[in-house]
C-alpha cells in the first residue's frame, strides 16, 4: 500500500507539473500586462519577452485563461500609441491575437472584458463589419453594466454603427441610456464623440433622459476648452 501511495503521489507531481510550470511562466508576464493597463512604462523587448513566457505556457498548459492572456499582450503590442510596429507586424499581432481569443473564449465564453477585445481586434484588422459586432453584444450581453468596460464599447458602437441592423441598433440604445443613468462621472460620453455623427448618435441615445442634452452640451464645451 505504501509503495502504491509513493507512486499515487509521484504520479500527482507528474501530473501537476505542467501546471505548475504554466502558471509561473504565466506569471512572468503579469508585470508587462500590469504596465499595459495602467499605461506605465514598459518597452517593446519586455513585452515581447513576455509573450514568449506565455507562450511556454500555453505549450505547458494550454488552458483558456492562458489564450486569452497572451492575447492581451499581443493587442497591446499591435495597438499601444508606446509602440510603432509595421504595418505587416502589427496585423500578424492582431491575427494571432484573435486566435488566441477566438480558442479561449470557446472555452471560457462568459468573458466580458475579453470580447469587446475581440470586438477591437476584428474592427482595426476588417473595420465595420457584423463579424465585429457580434463580439461587441456578447461583451454587452455577458457583462452588461461593467462600466469601466463601457467607454471602449461607446467608440465601437460609433464607429460600427452603419452595419448595426435596426433591432441591434435598439438593443444597444438601451443599454447606453442605461448606462448613462448609472454613471457617476459622464465626461467619457464627450470623449467619445469625435464627429458630428458621434455627437448626433450619443444625443439620441439619452434623449429621454432629464437634463441628459444640457449636461452633454456643458461637457462637451468643458472639453473643448481643455484642448490647446
Amino acid at each position: 500500500m505504501r509503495g502504491l501511495l509513493g507512486l499515487g503521489g509521484a504520479l500527482l507531481v507528474w501530473l501537476a507539473w505542467p501546471v505548475a510550470k504554466s502558471a509561473w511562466q504565466a506569471q512572468q508576464a503579469d508585470r508587462a500586462a500590469t504596465a499595459l493597463r495602467l499605461n506605465y512604462q514598459l518597452s517593446l523587448d519586455n513585452l515581447l519577452n513576455a509573450i514568449d513566457a506565455v507562450d511556454r505556457a500555453v505549450e505547458s498548459d494550454p488552458t483558456a485563461g492562458r489564450y486569452l492572456q497572451r492575447s492581451e499582450l499581443l493587442v497591446g503590442a499591435a495597438l499601444s500609441p508606446n509602440f510603432a510596429p509595421s504595418a505587416q507586424q502589427r496585423s500578424e499581432w492582431l491575427k494571432r491575437a484573435q486566435d488566441d481569443l477566438d480558442v479561449g473564449l470557446g472555452r471560457d465564453p462568459v468573458r466580458g472584458v475579453q470580447w469587446a477585445r475581440l470586438a477591437a481586434v476584428r474592427y482595426a484588422l476588417e473595420g465595420p463589419s457584423q463579424r465585429t459586432v457580434a463580439p461587441l453584444l456578447m461583451s454587452i450581453d455577458t457583462a452588461p453594466m461593467l462600466l469601466p468596460l463601457w467607454p471602449a464599447r461607446l467608440t465601437l458602437i460609433l464607429d460600427n454603427w452603419q452595419v448595426l441592423t435596426v433591432a441591434q441598433r435598439e438593443k444597444i440604445a438601451l443599454y447606453v441610456a442605461r448606462t448613462w443613468q448609472l454613471s457617476s462621472r459622464r465626461d467619457w460620453f464627450a470623449h467619445a464623440i469625435r464627429s458630428p455623427i458621434d455627437e448626433l448618435f450619443i444625443r439620441y441615445f439619452v434623449r429621454n433622459e432629464p437634463g441628459a442634452q444640457e449636461e452633454l452640451s456643458r461637457l462637451l464645451a468643458e472639453r473643448r476648452k481643455q484642448k490647446p
